[in-house]
């Protein structure tokens, strides 16, 4: 289905007028045919009053055919079932009275902008996160909406639970595509999220692991969830694209709003993190005491401060390195009798 747009239906006020004028008219006849038949009855002044009586019951259909859109909304229109064009412009339209608007996402509320609960209204069953919403049940919107879908619990590549989220910015582009392509482009959009989001998480690890090749080319890389969310999110995003063509929709930006590890793992995880940055801690300081011994060793032999044998070099390394690499500050003991 391709979308057809229609534009010179810009008639709104000249019909608003002209159907105005005929109840002005239509009235006026009716008056003067009541009063000519009260005087003398006559076959014209019957008619007259019948026709005048017609006009004035089914003249208000010609107000069904006046359409206002404002910026940014559009009118997907179908007469008697069979689609004949969309209005995009912001104005005021006159179009087929039998002509009707089509939106069939118009019930359906997720968690995005643009969705409002209309409490004047008995809401719809609460079925895949869905409500009534204070819309015009024809018109699509136009505009850039932000959807946030609920966050997903999706094992990595590592086959480690996580949870994860994201926000998807998104448009109706095709607004044909959008109403008569898919039941239901809202649910159809975040149901697209959601496996979108799956097949690329079950790709990357969390954190930076070995061996693990993210991009395809048979490469390990030091891709991952935490620490490549602007690739990720990319790939998120031409997933979606992809998979939402076929609706009429363009999304134009995915972003990661919420990455944890899920509950039941979480405390492990953070005892792994913990324990590898202890590891790390601790191999800077005995890089450093390695350093300061040799520095020490080499000032001593340099000035003839004192000579030491390898047995003294020895315990005086072992002494140092235990000050240095300690967790409590070292208790001196002073030595005044002879070295050896």
């Amino acid at each position: 289905m391709n979308e057809k747009i229609l534009k010179n239906k810009k008639h709104g006020m000249r019909m608003l007028l002209f159907t105005l004028c005929i109840y002005a008219v239509d009235i006026a006849a009716l008056v003067y045919a009541a009063i000519s038949r009260e005087k003398q009855v006559t076959t014209a002044g019957t008619v007259l009053l019948v026709i005048s009586i017609l006009v004035f019951l089914f003249a208000w259909i010609l107000f069904r055919g006046l359409k206002i859109l404002a910026p940014q909304e559009a009118m997907v229109l179908t007469l008697f079932g069979k689609y004949i064009g969309t209005l995009k412009d912001n104005g005021f339209y006159f179009v087929n009275p039998f002509c009707s608007g089509v939106n069939p996402a118009y019930k359906t509320k997720l968690d995005q902008s643009g969705d409002v609960q209309n409490s004047r209204t008995p809401s719809v069953p609460n079925t895949n996160n869905t409500r009534e919403i204070d819309s015009f049940p024809d018109r699509l919107s136009l505009k850039i909406m932000t959807l946030n879908n609920s966050r997903q619990k999706i094992n990595d590549c590592l086959g480690n639970p996580i949870e994860i989220g994201i926000a998807v910015t998104w448009r109706i582009t095709d607004t044909a595509k959008a109403v008569f392509n898919v039941h239901n482009y809202k649910e159809f959009l975040s149901l697209q999220c959601d496996s979108a989001l799956r097949n690329v998480v079950r790709i990357y690890p969390y954190d930076v692991a070995p061996n693990v090749d993210t991009t395809g080319d048979g490469i390990a890389d030091e891709g991952s969830l935490r620490g490549s969310s602007e690739i990720v999110a990319a790939r998120i995003r031409d997933e979606i694209q992809k998979r939402v063509d076929e609706a009429g929709i363009e999304i134009i930006e995915a972003r990661i709003t919420y990455l944890a590890y899920a509950p039941e793992i979480a405390a492990v995880m953070l005892q792994r993190q913990q324990a590898s940055a202890i590891i790390d801690a601790r191999k800077m300081i005995v890089d450093g005491a390695v350093g300061m011994v040799e520095m020490a060793l080499e000032r001593l032999n340099e000035n003839d401060i004192v000579k030491l044998d390898e047995e003294r070099k020895a315990a005086m390394v072992s002494n140092l390195l235990v000050v240095l690499c300690g967790n409590h500050d070292a208790q001196p003991i002073v030595n005044s009798g002879s070295l050896y």
